[in-house]
């Protein structure tokens, strides 16, 4: 048995979300506050034992705060199971008033927990007038949380994600609509108290590992001593009584030790002469108290653990972080495998962002090692190296649209081979786009190096305060992976930066050329034909699909860099590329050229010569705020992230003012003055987005920053 769905309505940051679940190992990733914890949390309310009793305690706090008022709405948190074993147990859970005794077996059913407005209040709003918005704020109004009821159902066909469903059920709040029906069997039927698919399941959460040390003070989740614990009940009585009768021996005599003695004999006199006999104990004894009960003894148990060939054994606290996180992991998994060990009908593990404080190479290990038979693992991660080695089928990605957390399952819909070709791209740097806001998908080392230096250095920001990442692919086979952005998988946008290669010569042969020209010609006539090609296919790719774009460089980055007007960036770097004057003199001459053959030429055998990357290191430690951003890089990255914040913008406008300023770029005092009291104003939303724009533009017309603000 397994999870296959876990729907969830209402519930904290998920107004209404889907995540999908396969048999073995599963990933959960997404950014800070995309709703981790609360996902795992809304899995144990309805499968970990220890928090069954917090399942009926919901809050007015678990309500997703776009509803506005919560009075009248319901949680639902549904888990859907496939391949249900026919143990008689699981059988009667799910089949439960539901079917006849002589029914199949089924092998797929649900478990729900529903947090609703009790038969009173459900009954009141069944009799509303369809449209009474002043009947309802009455009803609701009045309504707490003693109002409310938890009910946990089995075998629902509902579909509870479906908002159709949700309206004919709960209501339609909106319009003032409700049925007049308060029962319907679609939710499923109720689940007696007695029977819990908790007690019949082996159930392990680990919870996010961030301060061990403190976990193991604690008894109540020290795991350590949930381990002994686990051990006590099966001691022999015989065997342990040997350990008793030598704790009481031990006890004894610690009490009769002379100093012991003279001790208890020096605080009863000195009670009785500060106190006089009649306001003094009776008796006063000083004893030992050591446990001889097995439970109690166990807590004095500490792991001691050697980290260093330096056979040297310390206690949990002297250990580092990564070292005390992973014991703790161990002994989590320890006690999952004696869960497992009672042979339960399901195995579920969860495990909480395992990698803090973990070498990556033992995150991977980690990963690849915890495969148990017939158990289910969810992991949630921020890392890379763990996404690198999941199973893009088994993984959901979790993400924010318009103020609501989503789940997002990049394989949808695709087939094996796509799949695969997604599975064999996404290595720990290229996994990065799994957690990313929007993407930047580029061919090379140039692209990768230059344009988030381009950004900083032009609009003060970088591409992460933009929330975009930036993907360097090394090959030009970007629908490989932009198909993960799709209406169906990933709804995020996603940006493809490419060369169309047109060549900057005239590549038509002519008689007399050389042998070396005609090569040449012949080299960049394929490439120009593979250009086009290849922007035929992304054309064609992506015509009906909103979510990616491709952008392309007229010849290629090198060429277009110069060509956008940054000659003197390039000649920068000369002296770095090339040793003789003369050469250095001719090199110069050829990018200052307004001749494109000769610039691009020049361009394109420097970053040949010495490797594109190192031409794009070189190069980029001469990139200032007046270079100049190519127009099809800017367009991608405003494709890529249409909205930016106003208070992004601030910072850009800002960071551009302070430059003209202290650069005397800009020589009238006064105009710094008033546009910083207009770009204040935008900030307080006096101004809007294109007021502010074309202020920049009228105050200074020459500054690069206008490039970017026309692209969005």
């Amino acid at each position: 048995m397994h999870i296959s769905k876990l729907s969830l309505v209402n519930y904290r940051n998920f107004a209404n979300t889907k995540l999908l679940f396969q048999k073995g190992i599963n990933t959960i990733i997404g950014e800070n506050g995309s709703g981790k914890t609360n996902l795992f949390r809304a899995i144990r309310l309805l499968l970990d034992d220890n928090m069954i009793r917090s399942a009926y305690r919901l809050d007015s706090t678990d309500f997703h705060r776009g509803l506005g008022r919560w009075q009248g709405h319901w949680i639902i948190i549904s888990l859907e199971f496939e391949e249900i074993s026919e143990d008689e147990a699981i059988q009667a859970l799910f089949l439960h008033g539901a079917v006849g005794i002589d029914d199949e077996a089924i092998g797929k059913a649900t478990y729900t927990l529903i947090f609703r407005p009790k038969k009173e209040i459900r009954l009141r709003l069944s009799q509303l007038d369809d449209g009474d918005h002043t009947g309802l704020d009455a009803i609701l109004s009045a309504v707490t949380l003693d109002d409310y009821e938890t009910i946990f159902t089995g075998r629902s066909d509902a579909d509870f994600n479906d908002e159709a469903f949700y309206n004919e059920v709960v209501g339609d709040f909106e319009n003032a609509r409700f049925n007049e029906e308060i029962e319907f069997p679609t939710i499923g039927a109720k689940i007696p108290s007695v029977l819990s698919v908790s007690k019949e399941i082996s159930f392990t959460f680990v919870q996010a590992l961030r301060d061990v040390v403190s976990e193991f003070h604690n008894n109540r989740t020290n795991p350590l001593l949930s381990l002994l614990k686990g051990k006590s009940g099966d001691i022999d009585p015989v065997a342990f009584q040997a350990i008793t009768d030598g704790v009481k021996v031990l006890n004894d005599s610690i009490e009769a030790l002379p100093d012991v003695q003279v001790v208890r004999t020096d605080i009863r006199d000195t009670i009785k002469d500060a106190a006089g006999e009649a306001y003094s104990p009776s008796s006063l004894s000083i004893k030992s108290d050591l446990p001889d009960e097995a439970d109690k003894l166990f807590q004095s148990l500490k792991l001691f653990v050697g980290e260093s060939d330096e056979g040297h054994e310390g206690p949990i606290h002297e250990l580092s972080l990564g070292g005390a996180n992973l014991i703790f992991l161990t002994l989590k998994l320890l006690e999952f495998k004696y869960q497992k060990s009672k042979q339960s009908i399901a195995n579920f593990l969860l495990i909480e962002e395992p990698e803090a404080h973990i070498h990556t190479h033992i995150q991977k290990t980690l990963f690849d090692k915890l495969q148990y038979d017939d158990t289910q693992i969810v992991y949630s991660t921020h890392s890379t190296q763990i996404s690198e080695v999941s199973n893009v089928q088994n993984v959901n990605i979790l993400g924010r649209e318009q103020g609501q957390c989503v789940a997002y399952q990049p394989a949808t819909g695709l087939t094996t081979k796509e799949v695969g070709n997604i599975q064999r791209y996404l290595d720990a740097v290229r996994s990065n786009l799994l957690f990313a806001k929007s993407v930047v998908l580029v061919e090379g080392d140039a692209e990768e190096i230059l344009i988030p230096i381009l950004i900083k250095k032009v609009l003060g920001v970088s591409l992460d305060e933009l929330g975009i990442s930036l993907v360097n692919i090394r090959s030009t086979g970007f629908q490989n992976l932009a198909v993960l952005f799709h209406d169906d998988r990933i709804r995020k946008r996603c940006s493809i930066v490419t060369d169309l290669d047109k060549s900057i010569i005239d590549t038509a042969p002519v008689a007399g050329d050389s042998e070396s020209m005609a090569r040449r010609k012949r080299k960049y006539q394929a490439s120009q034909e593979k250009g086009i090609a290849r922007k035929a296919l992304l054309d064609e790719s992506f015509k009906d699909n909103p979510w990616v774009s491709p952008f392309f460089s007229p010849h290629t980055f090198e060429v277009d860099f110069v060509s956008a007007g940054n000659a003197r960036k390039v000649v920068g770097i000369l002296p770095d590329v090339y040793i003789d004057a003369p050469t250095i003199a001719k090199a110069k001459a050829d990018l200052e050229s307004a001749d494109s053959a000769r610039y691009g030429q020049r361009a394109l055998t420097m970053a040949d010569s010495y490797g594109k990357g190192w031409f794009a290191i070189l190069l980029g430690k001469k990139i200032d705020p007046e270079t100049a951003i190519p127009e099809y890089i800017l367009d991608a990255i405003a494709f890529a992230h249409p909205v930016v914040t106003k208070e992004v913008w601030f910072n850009i406008l800002s960071y551009r003012v302070n430059y003209i300023d202290e650069n005397d770029i800009f020589t009238a005092p006064a105009v710094f003055t008033e546009f910083r009291e207009k770009l204040l104003a935008f900030r307080r939303g006096e101004i809007d987005f294109v007021g502010i724009r074309n202020e920049v533009l009228a105050t200074f017309p020459d500054d690069r920053i206008n490039d970017v603000l026309k692209a969005f």
